[in-house]
């Protein structure tokens, strides 16, 4: 979400523009260095991570602009000193970023981008970069452990009434490219152009005097193709009236409440005791990957799925951090014994099975002295180039490209990979050694 003047700017941290203000007075400023973007571990229960947000990012970062507005709200708080905002006026991104596409899987230590510029360009950035894909990474874990455990059931997202405003979007975005059917949130579907859908809650039943007089205006207004929300009061009996309403054609009924297997069950019993052999149920209510997995056997035509997928479902961060790795090609790297990280610019390369089905992910130097690992006939990089000299490539991939992406990428993971148990990540992370 930018600022009313467009501009990404302040969506940061106060020190990182303390460093920058040092790194201008002593002169280090200007010192071509790498940043990488990686996760140490996945979050508990994850076997695998799926990158999120790279179309958002790189909107941002070219909107990363020092406006009047931007450089008042600084100088009156005193966050820099006066060169600084001068240099701050004349801020853009002028460096090269790759990194793994979105829907593209990642392990830990994958390098998912790799930003490239002064000290002073990139630095600033940080903030910005890890709210951005950590939001979006772990919301598309989810969103795809649900999709998987649906098993090519449709799951419409409905979150919006769980997170801040602007969040709701971008989980929106986010589900749709892992395999959402489609949002309830109307503004993603203008900014991304996501299908979307909804019919009534059950204020709507409510507000009538009677849930049949309910029905009859849904109906009426949206055709016997709608959802008809039966359990405000007694299922057994909203079933009968939908049914008596719109007739066998009814399109689908949701329940929202109460044991949704067993209901389940009895609705298609009773659905079809009335000859409404075709009228779909659809379930909502609370639902995580673990509840969708277990009503994998029911007669569960669709999902709803709400609060569990704009909360990460109980992973709200992909645990990504932003790296200082190279300055004037020279590797550095942090030696804290918790916080260990490996000096140098790297990219990734992915092993294959002859039968598609990943080994390994090989993570390597670049550089001057360093070694690519030798590929084998199916193995491929990882990264991609994303910017450069600070404005998009041409023809980076659609949503739609990174939807197929990820549809792809898990049918190659190892069958044990794609439980919803806990273990360790899917394929091992191995570092080739020059």
């Amino acid at each position: 979400m930018s600022s009313p003047t467009g501009s990404t700017a302040l969506l940061t941290d106060h020190y990182e523009l303390t460093m920058l203000a040092s790194a201008l007075r002593d002169g280090t400023a200007h010192r071509e260095c790498t940043f990488e973007v990686f996760t140490r571990r996945l979050p508990n229960g994850r076997r695998y991570g799926v990158t999120g947000g790279i179309g958002r990012l790189l909107e941002a970062i070219e909107n990363f602009r020092f406006g009047e507005a931007e450089l008042a709200q600084l100088a009156s708080a005193k966050v820099v000193d006066a060169s600084t905002l001068e240099w701050l006026r004349d801020y853009r991104f002028t460096g090269h970023i790759d990194g793994y596409p979105e829907g593209e899987l990642f392990f830990p230590g994958s390098p998912l981008l790799t930003v490239r510029g002064t000290f002073a360009e990139a630095v600033v950035l940080e903030t910005l970069v890890l709210s951005i894909l950590n939001h979006d990474s772990a919301i598309a874990a989810a969103a795809a452990r649900m999709v998987s455990a649906a098993n090519g059931r449709r799951i419409i997202e409905m979150g919006s009434r769980r997170t801040h405003e602007e969040s709701a979007v971008a989980a929106a975005r986010i589900a749709y490219l892992c395999g959402f059917t489609a949002t309830s949130n109307l503004e993603a579907g203008r900014r991304y152009g996501i299908p979307t859908a909804g019919t009534a809650a059950h204020a709507f039943t409510l507000l009538h005097d009677s849930e049949r007089a309910a029905f009859e205006s849904q109906v009426a207004t949206l055709g016997t193709d709608t959802t008809l929300l039966v359990d405000t009061y007694d299922i057994t009996r909203g079933i009968q009236l939908a049914v008596e309403v719109a007739g066998t054609g009814l399109g689908a009924i949701r329940i929202d409440s109460g044991d949704v297997g067993v209901l389940a069950r009895q609705a298609r019993e009773q659905l079809d005791s009335l000859g409404a052999t075709n009228t779909r149920i659809v379930v909502s209510g609370d639902l995580d990957e673990y509840a969708i997995a277990a009503l994998r056997a029911e007669p569960v035509d669709g999902y709803g799925v709400g609060t569990s997928l704009v909360t990460g479902s109980g992973a709200p961060t992909a645990e990504m951090v932003y790296k200082l790795v190279e300055v004037e090609g020279r590797p550095v790297a942090k030696r804290s014994s918790r916080k260990e990280s490996r000096g140098g610019r790297k990219a990734a390369v992915r092993r294959y099975k002859a039968t598609g089905t990943a080994v390994e992910e090989v993570i390597f130097r670049m550089g001057p002295g360093a070694a690519e690992p030798v590929l084998g006939p199916h193995d491929r990089f990882l990264q991609i180039p994303l910017m450069r000299d600070g404005k998009r490539v041409d023809d980076l991939p659609s949503l739609e490209d990174d939807r197929q992406r990820l549809r792809h990428a898990l049918v190659t993971l190892p069958w044990e990979g794609l439980t919803l148990s806990h273990g360790e990540p899917a394929i091992p992370t191995v570092f080739h050694e020059t």
